[in-house]
């Protein structure tokens, strides 16, 4: 089982846009073989940040991810809106960090 602690910083007043296609990510890519959990939270802290938590039964799993319509869709509606996005893959033995 791995991990993603995906950490994107936003563009002010960018919130409200960006719900409708991260709603709509999710809940394609709760459907997809492999994943075990996707959530989006905001952060406490920080109004600009947004961090997806993701939990997916191999590596595999989440590379076939990566390549799925409706996250390339998420990309494409959140980009104008991105400041800055860090990804954390969690492995039982090691991180990779993007």
């Amino acid at each position: 089982m791995i991990y993603v602690v995906a950490t994107l910083t936003i563009k002010p007043g960018s919130l409200e846009a960006l719900r409708a296609p991260a709603e709509a990510c999710i809940a394609e890519t709760l459907k997809e073989k492999g994943c075990i959990a996707y959530e989006l939270y905001e952060s406490l802290s920080d109004p600009l940040k947004l961090v997806f938590v993701e939990k997916w039964e191999t590596r595999e799993h989440l590379t076939a991810h990566s390549k799925q319509p409706h996250l390339a869709v998420w990309r494409d509606a959140s980009a104008p809106y991105l400041v800055s996005r860090a990804i954390e893959i969690v492995h039982p033995e090691k991180v990779e960090a993007f």
